[in-house]
């Protein structure tokens, strides 16, 4: 025993010494894959990723106006090849954009996101190849089926009946600016000039394009796909203006009861303070001697700026709402998050229309629309919902979405200029 001992200390020594260095390899292995650099890396993947998304994303929408120019405004009988295509499209779009949400926190790994990312990329780039291939075969399709006189009758008639249906957005401007600070009514304002913009430009192009159609040397379509496009704006502008009005009344008519919504859950905040303990006291009666401030401030502009007032009104409750934090009852909570819900639901559709409108006229990339989804889908959610408390927290979720996509599409237009 004594003389085997001495021989197999070497080869101990020789194996823990390569096991040492075998778990020091490792160890280095996946502190690089996960460290700064990697993460940098990976972060790059990650916007390349995006791009790609938002490419496809426009190239969608382009889809979407290309079955319009081949279906709506051509008699209802699209081309069935472009249709299944935009449905393709749609469910690789929808399918990445699920997948870049999941690798946008900083909690996943940098080669999960590299995966992700690659996986993201080469779908969106396969998806805008097909896109562009079946645009090829609708092009031949068009020129086979389509007869270009009709179609320019078609798009102005669409364009008379929208132009009936809008009336004259600047009335509608008028009578908000009367009653409203300028913050206001000037989404709708701008909504308006936008609307009466693209119409005026879709007539001029139809214009062209009916002499383009009189002219067999000549091909009607350009004219008539960019009149399609015009008129389309000017149809979401119009949707936009009737949308920014419809917030600004109703956010109007809801100020009174808001307010005094606020005022009662500041009271029963006194109530629950008297049940606590000095110093828990001491920090809640700071956060409603806040909350009193911030509703004195608010009330002043109250009636001239309803939308702002309600958004405010919802920010105080929801901070507090966490100075209480477990302080009252279940029913407490029950009871004030009925009370809160409705303004904070108002308060997140009307920062969910400030975020499509910028997300719709800036550069705005794939965070910002997958925040924009995000803030969407909490507030479906929060609508579903049959649980006041649960349904209050998705409405606060929302609107911290949306306010997060309108900042990053901002910052992107920023970029742009």
């Amino acid at each position: 025993m004594n003389e085997v001992l001495p021989a197999l200390v070497p080869a101990v020594v020789v194996f823990g010494a390569t096991a040492l260095v075998v778990v020091l390899t490792v160890w280095t292995v996946r502190r690089a894959r996960r460290g700064p650099r990697a993460r940098a890396a990976a972060e790059i993947e990650r916007a390349t990723a995006g791009s790609a998304l938002v490419a496809l994303d426009d190239a969608v929408a382009e889809l979407d106006l290309e079955v319009g120019l081949s279906g709506a405004l051509y008699g209802g009988e699209d081309a069935a090849t472009l249709r299944r295509a935009r449905m393709s499209a749609q469910h690789a779009r929808d399918q990445a954009f699920q997948e870049y949400r999941e690798i946008s926190s900083t909690d996943v790994p940098p080669p999960v996101i590299k995966r992700t990312a690659e996986r993201i990329r080469t779908r969106s780039e396969k998806a805008l190849a097909a896109i562009a291939a079946t645009r090829g075969a609708h092009a031949e399709w068009m020129s086979a089926h389509v007869s270009a006189p009709a179609q320019v009758a078609s798009a102005t008639a669409r364009l008379e009946s929208l132009r009936g249906t809008m009336g004259d957005p600047r009335a509608l401007v008028t009578r908000l600016s009367a009653r409203f600070d300028e913050s206001e009514w000037r989404p709708a304002a701008d909504a308006a000039r936008a609307a009466l913009a693209g119409a005026d430009e879709a007539q001029r192009l139809l214009a062209a394009a009916a002499a383009s159609a009189q002219d067999p040397t000549r091909s009607a379509l350009p004219e008539l796909a960019a009149a399609e496009r015009a008129l389309r704006t000017a149809q979401s502008e119009a949707n936009a203006l009737e949308e920014a009005h419809r917030l600004v009344t109703q956010a109007a008519a809801a100020v009174p009861e808001e307010l005094a919504s606020a005022r009662t859950a500041v009271h029963q905040a006194v109530t629950v303070r008297e049940t606590l303990d000095p110093e828990a006291a001491d920090r809640l009666g700071a956060a409603i001697r806040e909350a009193d401030d911030a509703l004195a401030l608010i009330e002043r502009d109250a009636a001239r700026r309803p939308t702002a007032t309600i958004s405010a009104l919802a920010r105080v409750r929801d901070r507090l709402d966490l100075a209480l934090g477990d302080a009252r009852t279940a029913q407490q909570r029950l009871r004030g998050a009925r009370t809160a819900l409705p303004g904070t639901l108002a308060a997140a559709r009307g920062a969910i229309a400030q975020a499509e409108s910028s997300v719709a006229h800036a550069a705005a990339g794939a965070d910002a629309r997958v925040r924009l989804a995000s803030a969407e889908d909490a507030l479906a959610a929060a609508r579903q919902s049959g649980d006041p408390v649960e349904a209050l927290d998705l409405a606060r979720r929302a609107i911290r979405q949306a306010e997060d996509a309108k900042a990053l599409a901002d910052f992107a237009k920023m970029g742009h200029r």
